[in-house]
């Protein structure tokens, strides 16, 4: 599913226009990264949650070279599922 899939369903659902689904669906993507920028978890119940984790610094191998090169720290997104989405995943 990707965003186009979303909104339609959306619109389906509850008789919106797509255009109006594609408004919704954009608000709550920008709010959930807002959220993360400012290093607020997200959290919904069941679902699952979106939180920062930092990378330290390391060294690395650049592929073609071969040669050592320094990576920096980075921030990066984790995604922990909910109780309830594991179950519906591993429901069999």
């Amino acid at each position: 599913m990707n965003r186009g899939d979303l909104s339609k369903s959306l619109s389906i659902k509850f008789g919106l226009t797509g255009v109006k689904a594609d408004e919704i669906v954009k608000y709550m993507l920008d709010e959930i990264k807002s959220s993360l920028v400012h290093d607020k978890q997200v959290v919904f119940v069941g679902f699952g949650s979106f939180s920062i984790r930092t990378r330290k610094a390391r060294n690395g191998r650049n592929p073609r070279t071969g040669e050592q090169i320094r990576i920096q720290s980075s921030k990066t997104v984790h995604f922990s599922a909910g109780k309830e989405l594991k179950e519906a995943i591993n429901k069999k």
